[in-house]
């Protein structure tokens, strides 16, 4: 039997943000005494593994801690506490709002985007027509990204993860912003992408239709922690309970 090789392994993961409300600056200026400082634990001690070309789907009502999981993947944002191990994959996060200069064009953005998942300038340019086309976005291409709506801004982070592929990509709800037509081409591009064995996908959504349909595993995720994971249909009849 072959061994299970993994594409990513999480161990004992906490993530803590600042409680911004509990820090004031002038009791840090005016008092030695030092603040005791309030955090908020958005991810608590969270373990899992996933298999090569697996793909696996998390969910959980907002501020369970699926956005902050799958930045720390991408490597967003460092754990305070714990592990994460990419084996050597190369990873890319499809997230609205996420990796964009504004000030940039959609072209300039492109090339950026590129060469910060690892691509060379070569590489990029060899598929910038590629990504231009899909995108859709005519001459806005050429304008700041400030200037695009969230579809458009949508449109064009979906061609660049689409097409130029790494090992690991990560889905953070946005396969459902977008104009129907551009949602259904979306989707077709994402379950090909899907359907190479050697692409591991991890794809953050509300919709469980969407996971039940695409993922090998679901995981659902509350408060920061997780509270199962496994089969599709058992996980998402299980939450969809719980929800009501």
């Amino acid at each position: 039997m072959a061994e299970k090789k993994y594409s990513v392994t999480v161990t004992d993961v906490s993530i803590r943000y600042r409680n911004l409300k509990s820090y004031s600056i002038k009791k840090q200026l005016f008092h030695r005494k030092k603040n005791e400082k309030q955090y908020f634990e958005a991810v608590k001690r969270v373990s899992f593994q996933i298999e090569e070309g697996k793909i696996l789907g998390i969910i959980g009502k907002n501020g369970s801690g699926k956005s902050t999981m799958l930045r720390a993947i991408a490597g967003i944002f460092a754990p305070d506490e714990g592990e994460i191990d990419l084996h050597g994959h190369s990873v890319s996060l499809l997230s609205i709002g996420v990796g964009f200069q504004k000030e940039l064009t959609g072209r300039q953005n492109i090339m950026l985007s590129g060469m910060l998942l690892g691509f060379s300038e070569e590489e990029i340019k060899a598929k910038a027509d590629e990504i231009i086309e899909f995108a859709e976005l005519g001459e806005f291409i050429d304008m700041p990204v400030r200037t695009y709506s969230s579809g458009m801004h949508s449109k064009l982070a979906f061609s660049i993860t689409a097409i130029l592929e790494t090992d690991i990509m990560l889905v953070d709800e946005v396969l459902s912003v977008g104009d129907h037509k551009f949602k259904k081409k979306s989707y077709k591009k994402m379950k090909k992408l899907i359907e190479n064995k050697d692409r591991t996908v991890i794809i953050v959504s509300h919709n469980t239709d969407t996971l039940e349909e695409l993922c090998d595993e679901v995981m659902w995720m509350h408060e920061g922690v997780i509270k199962k994971i496994g089969n599709p249909k058992e996980v998402l009849d299980e939450y969809k309970e719980f929800m009501q």
